[in-house]
């Protein structure tokens, strides 16, 4: 890593941990998590109790893949499902029904992953690299600045990379030759889980602090800033605020969500902020332009109005089950949580339409849908595609 500059780094989900970006060093701690989560009396877990099924949901394939252990990311990409595990094998499965399509090693533990359009996936290691891969095959790798926790984003056969040190590069899909670097301020720390960075329309989209940030694609240079959440307090710590995968994106309005402080919506055409609402979570959020929906901190499952960042309806039946962002799925909001269990509740009510019931360990990433799979991993790296009607 880059001499100098140092910058803290807090793991929020499975993983808790301090690191130095800038140093090699890392330390063992829970010292930001919610009060309920690093407690030896935290509370218990919602009681489920029986469900009546009102949406009918039929398993039809299952794949293994190695153990997770680090936030992944899912990428579908028409009928296929790219799936990275901790050991550094990256996979591709067919979503129609779980058969592999290819499998590689990068050579190193995965940190990020995966980023793809189809043709190329790139992954970031826990040794500081960019590797991007093409139909199994590694075809480059290239040292970064410090490590990186956000899933690489390949579009426009190009590769863009956010590290911890707050920089931004970008390097050629088929040759890995960097085009560009940027280095960006802020505050000295940063959250070690997977960041924004989308591609809108001719905009390269990412996160710096509590900012959604519109880059120039060609050259890095920023285009606009918006504010959905802005640090606060009286040390480091306190004055953490970092945007978190996933986002909701409808048309040029994207929304986001501000690790433990707010939930917003910004137009990236004009930079503007559209609204932002005080909201208590760590994982990103799922939307149709219509509705948003998250998930609080403590298992509460909230859904805002997108005109107006109003909430709409707020559910408490899945209290303290340490719950994945959700994906919205037709008429249903899809969710995981620590025991494997994935909750279908009604997007018009929270009410619940089906329960899913996986290997037992935790549900490793957010809910995928790929056509009309929706497509599951574990941390013990078993995928499922169920088929709902």
């Amino acid at each position: 890593m880059a001499d100098g500059s140092m910058t803290m780094v807090l793991r929020s989900r499975a993983v808790c941990g301090l690191a130095l970006a800038g140093a090699a060093l890392a330390l063992a701690g829970c010292s930001y998590m919610p009060s309920w989560l690093s407690s030896s009396s935290k509370p218990k877990p919602a009681e489920l109790g029986p469900i009546e099924a009102k949406l009918a949901v039929r398993q039809i394939w299952t794949a293994r893949v190695g153990q997770i252990g680090f936030p992944l990311q899912v990428h579908v990409d028409g009928a296929s499902a790219i799936v990275a595990s901790e050991d550094g094998t990256v996979t591709a499965l067919d979503t129609r029904n779980g058969q592999e399509l290819w499998r590689a090693s990068v050579g190193a533990k995965i940190a990020a992953g995966v980023g793809s359009d189809g043709k190329v996936s790139a992954v970031l290691t826990r040794t500081n690299e960019v590797v991007a891969l093409a139909q199994g095959q590694v075809l480059w790798r290239q040292k970064l600045p410090a490590q990186g926790y956000t899933v690489p984003l390949v579009a426009g056969e190009r590769v863009f990379v956010v590290a911890a040190d707050r920089s931004i590069a970008a390097f050629d899909g088929r040759s890995g030759r960097r085009l560009w670097s940027q280095q960006r301020p802020g505050e000295p720390l940063v959250l070690s889980q997977p960041g924004v960075l989308i591609a809108v329309g001719d905009t390269l989209v990412t996160g710096f602090a509590g900012r959604l940030t519109g880059l120039n694609p060609g050259n890095g240079t920023v285009r606009w800033e918006a504010p959905i959440a802005t640090p606060r307090g009286t040390n480091d710590v306190e004055r953490l605020v970092e945007l978190v995968a996933n986002v909701s994106r409808s048309g040029d309005v994207v929304c986001a969500r501000a690790f433990q402080a707010a939930v917003g919506c910004v137009n990236t055409l004009r930079g503007q902020v559209l609204w932002s609402k005080t909201a208590n979570g760590a994982t990103g959020v799922s939307g149709d332009g219509t509705l948003l929906f998250g998930t609080e901190s403590n298992g509460t499952v909230v859904a805002w109005r997108q005109a107006d960042g109003e909430k709409a309806w707020t559910s408490e039946r899945l209290q303290y089950r340490s719950l994945t962002a959700p994906l919205l799925l037709g008429r249903a909001v899809v969710i995981g949580d620590s025991t494997g269990t994935v909750h279908l509740l009604s997007r018009e009510d929270g009410s619940p339409l089906n329960r899913l019931v996986a290997d037992g360990s935790a549900i490793a990433a957010a809910p995928v849908s790929a056509g009309d799979t929706l497509v599951l991993v574990t941390d013990k790296g078993t995928v499922y595609g169920f088929r709902p009607n």
